[in-house]
């Protein structure tokens, strides 16, 4: 539950604004009016003066629309609960997200591979899965990369674009969105202000918010200043030591509560509590859970906050109870007074200037279209003066009209009521006025509402997760057909893979990166890799599939088997030599595999005597431990996979003892620690393949400044350069070549075994949507709601 909830919230942070995520798309589907006029006689060219042959050519028509028998029926789609910040600033939860995207028109769109489309105003044609598909988009970007290391975007908007009230959309709107996105004291999702931009950190620096101030002074009582007053300083730390926990406790509760409730039977803090993995007296409140969440982590409040959190931590809690005046900006220091590298070029155009060339920029800069007049304030702005539609440090406008978005996007926003996000058709949409007039995105109180909803008749298209028993109920439904009269089923592979990992610090022999380290892990990957099939095929089916490098399927920097010097997974033995053949059946490949492992534990310093491994070198061992988060049932894809290779690994003499956790909170708290030998889990990814937070040096788990998202505690110079150099050029052949390198480096140092790219599934009602309607060939990238435009009721 927990590990949902972080993984939502980086995936939300891995995207610059809802716009990246390709669901403002359009191809060639687009409507657009045709005018249908008299037919023209043509001119006479036979030489018979004032004699014409009658025209028998058709008069033009419109491209026919489908209609819905019933055009006021609303297309409802089945939801997790929303959070009701639905701003295309400030959305944390994946649910909000999709339910501002709605909204939104993006800068820049991309394709169904998720490359970004740069003419969008003619519109660009590319093939994929064997059809052409246009797609058309607000704006054109051409980008220049200068002798001297900087970097161009030129944008041009469209003529003629309005928001969903009828307001011009202009340039104007655009250099708000990204002063906004890049104000000192913006605490949302995107990370705008993090690109190279010319002039960024000048008009950053010198100034902070008056919470960030307050808690840089620090509780020990208040020293005179002119950046808030004793007041000020005061309820913030009052409120902060004394109701922030519980606070954060009763969010946790209501997460719960709303989202696993009716699952579980849960109405009350002692429930939502033995969910959340502690248990309770009945009848305990939130300061009774809190108290219990500081007891676990034995006073240790920052890491309990950052490991339980539903969301929200004690400073944010803090300043939602206190309100405004604790996120507005205070002067600090000396800041400039615009950012130097956003440049107004035209009535319709601005350039961008990156310092220096990151490939991911174009991902930062493809952001939402907000309207000035409604999320700032037209009267202050004024480009040529500096003044940019808001005070600088007080984004209060902007945070006022978070639960109620407004922007160019397909439908407009009507209301949040009873669990219901209601939407009306946005008639100034550039591609055309959507065909289907309302839409209402609905709250399940539990996953198998959304199942049960489509098949009952209550809901039109929905996202249940796609196991074993929901193909089944799926089945009867259609009468035994996974696609039939009742539901259609739609499968993409899930932004993400599952995988094993290997701590580097924990798993050696002596220094992490020596050869004999490699070898201890390749012995213990080899074996592991044999049962992948086995196990992956027994919970998932024909769901998943194996993957053998460390990169998401999805991902065009994924190598393929028909690339040079594709490798199956820890497949060759420590000479080099292929462990199997095409002949050999199952029980043979886990024979062959534990041979090459002894050959690995022997190169790995590793007595082995009679075909077991009998004694370890200093600094190893012959025990190391995997921990799993599979409910303490063995729930989890990995399970049978390591179960059955620690199993193998015995009969040789090695123990691989597997830890099953009831709570996966455990794990991530281990990864942090740097307790974990091996673990089990999955990765959830993003449009770019970049690999620097998960495998740079500087990440490592404990560095000052890191990330701690290398948990692999991996730290290799030449792969260091590799992702350095791929984030350096823009140039797609060239950066999968390097990918390609920086994965083989990633598995000779075997600290990830690659195991499952899965599937995800949309259900959409057979009866009730017009299936042909519905946006073809979906992606991973390109969504159903790519093109809701068109989507049409039976």
């Amino acid at each position: 539950m927990k590990k949902t909830i972080a993984l939502l919230l980086a995936v939300v942070m891995c995207l610059s604004v809802f716009a990246a995520c390709g669901k403002t798309n359009t191809t060639d589907n687009a409507q657009t009016e045709t005018n249908n006029t008299e037919a023209t006689t043509p001119a006479d060219t036979t030489g018979n003066e004032g004699t014409t042959e009658p025209d028998t050519t058709p008069d033009a028509q419109p491209e026919e629309k489908p209609v819905a028998s019933d055009p006021n029926r609303p297309l409802v789609i089945g939801y997790s609960s929303f959070s009701s910040k639905f701003s295309p600033f400030f959305a944390e939860s994946a649910y909000d997200q999709d339910a501002a995207a709605m909204t939104q028109l993006g800068l820049l769109t991309s394709d169904r591979t998720g490359a970004m489309i740069l003419n969008g105003i003619e519109g660009e044609t590319i093939a994929y899965n064997g059809t052409d598909y246009t797609y058309n988009g607000p704006a054109d970007c051409v980008i220049t990369e200068n002798a001297d290391g900087t970097v161009y975007y030129d944008f041009t908007l469209a003529d003629g674009l309005k928001f969903s009230d009828g307001e011009d959309l202009t340039i104007d709107d655009v250099i708000f969105s990204m002063y906004v996105l890049c104000d000192p004291t913006y605490d949302g999702a995107s990370t705008l202000y993090a690109q190279p931009i010319l002039g960024m950190k000048e008009y950053r620096s010198g100034m902070d918010t008056r919470a960030n101030v307050i808690l840089a002074a620090g509780p020990d009582g208040y020293t005179e200043t002119d950046l808030y007053t004793e007041e000020q300083y005061n309820a913030f730390w009052n409120y902060y030591n004394t109701q922030a926990g519980i606070d954060f406790a009763q969010e946790i509760v209501d997460y719960v509560i709303a989202n696993y409730g009716a699952a579980y039977g849960v109405s009350d803090v002692t429930g939502a509590a033995g969910l959340w993995g502690f248990e309770l007296e009945d009848g305990a409140d939130a300061e009774a859970f809190w108290n219990a969440i500081v007891e676990a982590y034995e006073g240790d409040i920052d890491t309990a906050v950052a490991t339980e959190t539903a969301g929200s931590d004690l400073v944010s809690l803090t300043i939602a109870a206190l309100g405004e005046e604790y996120v507005a900006g205070v002067q600090t220091g000396e800041s400039a007074a615009n950012i130097a590298g956003i440049q107004k070029t035209g009535e319709n155009s601005l350039r961008v200037i990156l310092t220096e060339l990151d490939a991911t920029a174009i991902y930062q800069l493809s952001l939402s279209i907000t309207p000035l007049h409604y999320y700032g304030d037209k009267a202050s702005y004024d480009y040529d003066n500096n003044c940019f539609g808001f005070a600088k440090g007080d984004l209060s406008s902007v945070r006022a009209k978070t639960t109620q978005p407004l922007g160019a996007g397909p439908y407009k926003f009507v209301k949040f009521e009873n669990g219901v996000v209601y939407y009306e058709a946005n008639e100034y949409y550039f591609k055309g006025c959507p065909l289907t007039k309302y839409v209402q995105f609905q709250e399940c109180t539990a996953d198998e509402d959304k199942l049960n909803g489509v098949i009952t008749g209550n809901i039109d298209i929905s996202d249940p997760s796609f196991s074993n028993d929901s193909i089944a109920a799926i089945e009867k439904a259609n009468g035994g057909e996974l696609n039939g009269s009742v539901v259609t089923v739609n499968t993409v592979d899930n932004l993400g893979y599952g995988y094993i990992g290997i701590s580097a610090s924990r798993v050696n022999v002596g220094e992490k990166d020596s050869d004999a380290s490699k070898n201890l892990r390749k012995a213990i990957a080899t074996v592991i890799s044999v049962y992948r099939n086995l196990g992956v095929e027994s919970y998932y089916g024909d769901r998943a599939a194996i993957i053998n490098y460390p990169i998401s399927n999805t991902s065009w920097a994924a190598p393929q088997s028909t690339d040079d010097g594709y490798k199956v997974a820890f497949s060759v033995d420590v000479n080099g030599n292929d462990i199997y053949t095409s002949a050999m059946g199952a029980e043979e490949k886990y024979a062959a595999a534990l041979e090459a492992a002894l050959g690995y534990f022997e190169a790995a310093g590793y007595t082995v005597e009679n075909g077991k491994v009998t004694a370890a070198p200093e600094g190893a061992k012959l025990e190391y431990e995997c921990w799993i988060p599979a409910d303490g049932i063995g729930d989890h894809p990995s399970f049978m996979v390591i179960t059955e290779a620690a199993a193998a690994l015995e009969s040789i003499g090695f123990k691989l003892v597997v830890k099953d956790l009831s709570n996966s909170a455990d794990l991530w708290d281990g990864l942090d620690a740097d307790t974990v030998d091996m673990w089990c889990a999955a990765w959830g990814a993003t449009v770019d393949p970049d690999m620097y937070q998960i495998y740079h040096s500087t990440n490592v788990v404990g560095l000052p400044g890191s990330t701690g998202s290398n948990h692999y505690n991996i730290q290799d110079e030449e792969l260091d350069e590799i992702i350095l150099a791929a984030r350096a050029s823009t140039d797609q052949a060239y950066r999968k070549l390097m990918y390609k390198a920086a994965l083989d480096i990633v598995i000779d140092w075997a600290v990830e075994i690659p195991v499952y790219q899965r599937q995800n599934a949309i259900i959409f009602s057979s009866e009730r949507v017009n299936l042909s309607t519905i946006t073809p060939d979906i992606t991973t990238f390109y969504g159903w709601m790519s093109e809701i435009e068109n989507t049409v009721m039976q």
